[in-house]
């Protein structure tokens, strides 16, 4: 559908019937001729009842056609769709505005359809979900029936450069145990970054700081969170990896300028504000009888801390902690820009490395066929990702009840 069809839509179709719709209806109930009798609903749920009685047809025909031309079932004129929304918008109008009475339970009506739309908001984003996992499940069995399972996930040698859809000997080409080393070395040292600065600026600015350093010192720290990404990669790759580099030799070691250290540095000071924003919430949320029992009882102001308002926001902490692993995990420009390319299996931080994210994007990014194992490869890292940040999830749903139960 064109931009002019979806403006007539509903600039000049569905918008104005809606408005109508209510204020002919709430003019109604105070018609004459419903005069010295009581309405059972307030007059806006009237107008609301009769802007449903308006949309929802309209709205319904609209789906209909969509799925219809999205399936490829047939093709839709825009035209002959905004004329037959608006004859059907029409009709409810009048429908609805004519059924307004004194005895119409118009309140709950609006009510059951509001109960309704929050159903169907939850399930579109279950249903997304669902097709989320089903379009990478599909693909990546496409992938396995390539290369087998096993030394995908055992492999230590990823190297499919060149291999095409018809070569029948790919074995240890696709291991994708350097690429998922590189992701959890990146994700590791970002997270000593982010997690030891992160919590202690969230208990600064929670327990010690004035409410004037507060109002100054937490909106700046979460100014780091509206950096772009790029901006980041450039002051990894033009600062930080020389200066990394630079150390290393004044040390006596080797460091290469696309070494794993600087993402892992740059992107751990990216974090920073996700886990200090949301530790600083739950560690205010913990209830002040809490604090004025622990230092009743004669214990310091740091005792207080450790041992009764960091425990009793232990889940809320490790929910940010699993919200910083998880973005560090997806991060992937700064990887690409200060890292590099390259699946190295390596302990040494200071060579370069790549992640999971990264060789998902340049497989698809490539100039390979889409039935090609390199671009399939994608997939098949993608349903592996995803398996290891369920577990991640369930190991922190588990930590997080047993603590919540434990100190509710």
């Amino acid at each position: 559908m064109e931009t002019g069809t979806i403006f007539l839509y509903l600039v000049c179709g569905l918008i104005p019937l809606a408005v109508v719709a209510y204020f002919l209806a709430t003019r109604r109930t105070f018609s004459v001729k419903f005069e010295g009798e009581k309405f059972h609903s307030t007059p806006g749920s009237y107008g609301w009842y009769a802007t449903i009685c308006t949309l929802s047809p309209a709205l319904l025909a609209s789906f209909v056609a969509a799925v219809l031309q999205l399936t490829g079932v047939v093709e839709v004129p825009g035209t002959a769709l905004v004329s037959t929304v608006i004859a059907l918008a029409a009709g409810g109008l009048y429908v609805g505005v004519l059924t307004v009475k004194p005895s119409l339970r118009a309140r709950a009506i609006v009510e059951q359809m509001v109960v309704k739309m929050l159903f169907v908001a939850s399930l579109v984003s279950i249903l997304t979900t669902i097709g989320i996992v089903l379009s990478v499940v599909f693909e990546a069995i496409r992938f396995f029936e390539i290369v087998s399972v096993w030394d995908f996930i055992t492999g230590t040698s990823w190297s499919p450069d060149g291999v095409s859809a018809g070569d029948s000997d790919v074995k240890g080409m696709f291991g994708s145990i350097p690429l998922f080393a590189g992701t959890f070395m990146i994700t590791a040292i970002a997270m000593l970054v982010a997690i030891p600065i992160g919590l202690f600026a969230a208990i600064c600015t929670a327990e010690y700081a004035s409410p004037t350093f507060r109002k100054i010192a937490k909106p700046a720290l979460e100014i780091l969170a509206g950096i772009p990404t790029v901006v980041y990669g450039f002051f990894a790759a033009i600062t930080v990896s020389p200066l990394v580099v630079r150390a290393a030799e004044y040390v006596g070691l080797q460091a290469d300028f696309t070494n794993a250290l600087a993402p892992g540095l740059v992107m751990g000071v990216m974090i920073i504000p996700f886990v200090s924003s949301l530790s600083d919430d739950v560690i205010t949320s913990v209830p002040n009888s809490l604090r004025e029992g622990s230092l009743a009882m004669g214990a310091y102001h740091s005792e207080t801390i450790k041992t009764v308002i960091l425990p009793a926001a232990l889940p809320g902490i490790i929910s940010a902690f699993l919200l910083a692993v998880s973005r560090a995990v997806g991060e992937t420009m700064i990887v690409v820009m200060a890292a590099g390319l390259r699946a190295n299996l390596t302990w040494n931080p200071l060579e370069g490395m790549t992640t999971v994210t990264v060789r998902i994007v340049d497989a698809l990014t490539g100039d390979q066929a889409f039935d090609s194992p390199e671009t399939l490869s994608a997939y098949g890292l993608g349903l592996v990702l995803l398996v290891v940040t369920l577990v991640l999830n369930v190991i922190s749903l588990v930590v997080i009840r047993r603590f919540r139960q434990q100190y509710e």
